[in-house]
């Protein structure tokens, strides 16, 4: 969400990008309403892209401050005054735009992607917007994120007619399908509710899963803090879909602060083809291989990396207990174990796991020597090539939604959200 002067940075390049491709006129009063991102960021959700003065990506790592608007777009709800064709339960897409500078790089892309993780996270059935026959760039884009053409709703006025193109979230795997694949090494049932026990070992093996509503919520999280107090780890909850109703709020008045969010991205399996290329790094070419247990030089890889450092309590050192502890979570599923090669030794990792008819790709790592190389995508490839070979029809998988470089990566690869969920700890 754009904040400050982003805001009217933001208004300036979307009456800029619109003069530029001659989509309106200087002087008509559209072009006013193009700059008047204050209103929008009011009535509606605006987005924006930064990027660090002169360069066109890697702006994880300053603030915002020092950053400049080079793309934005606006998410408005059904009812809202910015929803033109929007109807119940829809979210509408307005104002796309990428500053003419900054084009060729990805950010109209990047900007789309995130407008659907957010309206998948605020619970939309569908995402709607309009389109013009000369926008055949931002056609194709639309149709590479999965939107259809709807030509019963189509509209205009005067002379300018508007083509409706529509996107509806897949189905998620659900709560729990994803346990299956990441189970906790102790789950105890608290009135329904699944609490994981891991020794700290990530917050998906070391929180709550709360499904279904117990006839006294607030008994049960009671219980729940005492047992995790028992245990000498945080009281953390994930609220998804299948939590009971109210419970976000509920658990804020409880001083639970929001620690991550996250995004499940799920793509169907049907028509990958698989992968007979290779990939090279620095140190020479890549070998994969797959085995169905991680060894001690997986492990480290995995354990040395940021992944790691959703750890909680105890299990913040990487040391035989936590290795233990590691083993038995990854080892709970069925699922295979990926590493690549090179001269060098092992410089990449991931996991694929299995539940129904779902392959899990998880616990990608790619180490600092042998970034920047496609190595994270090849490895992503290749886990879902053996999700193939192994039955599944449908592949899913977690990044933090602020994760920006990883969600550009999936969307790439033809993932599409499907639902978010928070983790809230107890401070």
């Amino acid at each position: 969400m754009a904040v400050g002067s982003q805001v009217a940075d933001a208004g300036a390049l979307t009456a800029e990008a619109y003069l530029a491709d001659r989509l309106v006129g200087a002087e008509e009063s559209y072009a006013d309403e193009l700059r008047d991102a204050e209103r929008r960021s009011r009535e509606a959700t605006l987005l924006v892209a930064l990027v660090p003065p002169g360069e066109g990506d890697g702006a994880n790592d300053r603030d915002d401050d020092d950053l400049v608007v080079v793309g934005t777009v606006t998410l408005a709800p059904y009812g809202t005054s910015y929803a033109e064709v929007a109807e119940p339960g829809e979210l509408e897409i307005r104002m796309l735009a990428v500053a003419p500078e900054a084009r060729r790089r990805g950010i109209a892309e990047l900007l789309m992607a995130a407008a659907l993780r957010e309206a998948v996270a605020r619970g939309a059935t569908r995402v709607v917007l309009s389109t013009l026959d000369s926008m055949e760039a931002a056609q194709r884009l639309y149709k590479r994120l999965g939107f259809v053409a709807v030509p019963e709703r189509d509209w205009g006025h005067v002379e300018v007619h508007l083509r409706v193109h529509t996107w509806t979230p897949p189905d998620a795997p659900g709560a729990l399908v994803e346990l299956a694949t990441w189970p906790p090494a102790r789950v105890v049932d608290v009135d329904g509710w699944r609490v994981g026990l891991s020794g700290g070992l990530t917050r998906r093996a070391n929180s709550v899963l709360p499904l279904g509503t117990p006839p006294d919520v607030t008994a049960t999280l009671d219980r729940v803090e005492e047992l995790y107090a028992e245990h000498g780890q945080p009281s953390i909850v994930r609220v998804c879909r299948a939590s009971p109703r109210g419970l976000d709020g509920l658990l804020a008045l409880r001083d639970y602060a929001v620690m991550s969010r996250t995004d499940v991205l799920v793509r169907e399996l049907d028509g990958i083809e698989p992968r007979h290329g290779s990939v090279r790094t620095g140190a020479g070419p890549v070998r994969v291989s797959v085995a169905d247990r991680p060894d001690d030089a997986w492990l480290a890889v995995w354990s040395g990396s940021k992944a790691r450092l959703h750890a909680t309590g105890a299990a913040s050192q990487a040391d035989e207990e936590s290795l233990r502890m590691a083993r038995a979570v990854l080892g709970g599923a069925p699922a295979v174990y990926l590493g690549a090669s090179d001269a060098t030794g092992l410089v990449g990792v991931i996991r694929a796991a299995f539940a129904e008819d779902w392959v899990a790709v998880s616990c990608l790592v790619v180490t600092h020597a042998a970034r920047r190389h496609g190595l994270g995508r090849f490895l992503t490839e290749r886990a879902l090539d053996e999700g193939i070979r192994r039955g599944a029809r449908r592949a899913f998988l977690q990044v933090e939604a602020d994760n920006t470089a990883a969600g550009a990566l999936y969307t790439a690869l033809g993932f599409q959200p499907a639902e978010r969920y928070v983790y809230r700890e107890r401070r």
